[in-house]
């Protein structure tokens, strides 16, 4: 995915700012063989891995490792089976997905063993449709090459030594990175929205920092902002997720409320990928009208009233 549009000015790939790590440069050659994860043995089979070089992480969703395919370091999401994973109120995130059939809805419904297969083959899906989905909005998020027996397989996202980037919540930031990172993101947030999509699971944990800013990962939770009745609250938190983690290098963010603003914007069809944002949410325009809400009521109290004496008239 080419990513050079969003190019961040020199200063932020300072290797200062990342955390160091015990391995100083990402010639795949040194890594040792490892012992293949059951889960990725029927894609080595397959031949869409050639090779497993290590595990880069374990987390509530899932397990990731470089593999190589192709001549290629390239992620392996492995995804935990429902009963490891440790993601609450899931319900919550798959209101208002669509389901093939009407069979598949039932099932899901009902709870039975085909509806529980059927749903976390869809929490898994979910992920991919999304990451295809922001790429074409020009969201900064990994592209996706292949989904195969619930592992997908998308790009190793790097620093600027070719090492995997590092997380945000690893990161040491300055001031001036901050604003600018938290900028950035606020972007790709509404560019997200305007394709449809909220994250719903967005912080520190859940960003990269390449070489040029940046990157969004981990979206198996992702909803449709139409759709889902919880859409509005999990931007909110979202955004403010963000916010109260720059605002430890940069405090003057704690004080901002762009989720609010952003979410206006959407309902009032106003949102554009390049909205001027100002961090404050806009006041009701108009207060309700208390004494034409009551004269509203008691004129519709009336009308019962009369059409209940005219039953009564009628009746023998």
């Amino acid at each position: 995915m080419n990513r050079n549009s969003n190019k961040s000015p020199s200063s932020c790939r300072h290797p200062k700012r990342y955390t160091e790590r015990p391995e100083p440069h990402c010639a795949k050659e040194r890594y040792l063989p490892v012992k293949i994860p059951s889960r990725l043995q029927p894609l080595v089979a397959d031949g869409l891995i050639d090779r497993v070089v290590r595990q880069l992480m374990s987390g509530k969703e899932a397990a990731v490792f470089v593999v190589e395919c192709d001549g290629k370091l390239c992620c392996a999401k492995v995804y935990k089976e429902a009963h490891k994973r440790s993601f609450h109120n899931a319900v919550n995130y798959t209101e208002g997905r669509k389901v093939k059939n009407s069979r598949q809805a039932r099932a899901m419904a009902k709870g039975t063993r085909y509806g529980r297969q059927e749903q976390e083959a869809a929490w898994q899906r979910t992920e991919v449709d999304a990451l295809l989905a922001l790429a074409d909005a020009g969201v900064r998020v990994p592209t996706p090459y292949n989904f195969y027996e619930g592992v997908l397989l998308m790009e190793l996202v790097t620093d600027e030594h070719g090492e995997p980037a590092p997380r945000l919540n690893d990161v040491q930031l300055e001031p001036h990175d901050a604003r600018r990172f938290h900028s950035m993101l606020l972007r790709q947030v509404v560019q997200m929205l305007c394709a449809g999509i909220v994250h719903g699971d967005l912080s520190e944990y859940n960003v990269l920092l390449d070489s040029h800013g940046p990157v969004i990962i981990d979206l198996p939770q992702a909803v449709d902002a139409a759709a889902n009745q919880s859409a509005r609250a999990m931007l909110e938190r979202d955004v403010n997720n963000l916010a109260a983690y720059f605002g430890q290098f940069a405090p003057e963010l704690l004080h901002t409320d762009y989720g609010q603003e952003i979410w206006q914007l959407y309902q009032a069809g106003k949102l554009r990928t390049d909205s001027a944002l100002k961090g404050a949410a806009q006041p009701a325009q108009k207060r309700a009208n208390v004494k034409e809400v009551l004269q509203v009521i008691e004129d519709a109290r009336r009308e019962e009233a009369a059409r209940q004496a005219g039953r009564a008239a009628t009746d023998p």
